[in-house]
């Protein structure tokens, strides 16, 4: 399995990325009683997603009240003894939901060095913490972004070992992560840089009736797991390219996010995670569910109450 410990993890999505930062939700959407039952299921690790708003502000000074959430976060994982990846999930310039309209990261210095800037705080408040690692940023989309991205990834981690040279450090590539695009990575920057990808394959069956991306929720003709393709042959072979790169560069690989909508029925989401489960062990590949409540895949939902169980065998 992973040599640095995160092996079986779950996002915390929806906390501080991907929601109205309101008081209430930054207060109250994940409490300390959330990581004892995370424990309590058997993860080792979280992920925590920030949006770079949470912590930084136009200028690029860093905000206080933010960085004291993840402490509190942090604290919280340590006293449940879990492990943490720190994803910055949004960054000046640039996020994966097309319509945030951050614009210009790849091609801009300013909005490059803001990015650095979050990363060399980061690394300096945590890098103390063997239980942490670094995602240095969600789901690149476009793949003409790779060499620009290459080139700052390259250059994050120069300033992230000055603070933090033993913390692990994860790096996605473009299609949104995909895995079919670990192969264009470069070697790692060093023995502690780790391969990721998200992974949500079949994209039919696991994002049915996805109202982002249809513009509503049409579950009219509702795909079941007996139709959806779903095979262990199948993600040996979409895991394939990206195994023999990690194996040929001496990495290890990282699945950050994956998971079926809530559309689908539970006992049909548990045969997908059956299967996809069997695969990274088989590869001895980390991974982290997406995601711990709500966001259309919560495994905490009330929902997911018949089979959660039996499915937390197989995350």
């Amino acid at each position: 399995m992973n040599s640095h410990g995160f092996n079986k993890g779950i996002n915390l999505g929806g906390w501080f990325s991907q929601c109205n930062y309101s008081e209430d939700r930054l207060n109250n959407f994940i409490l300390e009683e959330d990581f004892a039952k995370i424990a309590s299921w058997g993860f080792d690790h979280v992920r925590l997603p920030v949006d770079y708003n949470i912590i930084q502000d136009k200028d690029g000074n860093m905000l206080e009240e933010g960085l004291t959430r993840i402490d509190n976060a942090v604290t919280f994982c340590e006293r449940y003894g879990l492990k943490m990846v720190l994803d910055l999930h949004k960054t000046p310039g640039f996020s994966f939901d097309p319509k945030e309209k951050e614009l210009g990261f790849f091609a801009s210095e300013k909005y490059q060095e803001l990015f650095y800037t979050i990363w060399e705080c980061l690394s300096a408040r945590y890098g103390v913490k063997n239980m942490m690692m670094f995602d240095l940023l969600n789901e690149i989309t476009e793949p003409e972004f790779l060499p620009a991205w290459i080139d700052i990834s390259a250059e994050c981690v120069r300033r992230i070992r000055k603070n933090a040279p033993e913390t692990p450090i994860l790096l996605g590539s473009y299609h949104n992560n995909s895995v079919h695009a670990v192969k264009d990575l470069p070697a790692p920057f060093d023995r502690k840089v780790l391969y990721s990808f998200h992974c949500y394959e079949p994209h039919r069956y696991t994002h049915q009736g996805a109202y982002w991306e249809a513009g509503r929720r049409d579950i009219s003709e509702r795909i079941r797991f007996a139709d959806s393709g779903t095979t262990s042959e199948m993600f040996e072979e979409l895991f394939s390219t990206a195994i023999e790169k990690a194996a040929d560069e001496g990495a290890e690989l990282y699945c950050g996010e994956y998971g079926v909508i809530d559309v689908v029925p539970p006992e049909d989401a548990l045969l997908w995670f059956k299967t996809i489960n069997a695969v990274f062990e088989k590869h001895g590949i980390g991974r982290c569910l997406w995601s711990y409540k709500e966001m259309d895949f919560g495994l905490a939902d009330q929902r997911m109450d018949n089979v959660r169980n039996e499915l937390l065998k197989y995350v």
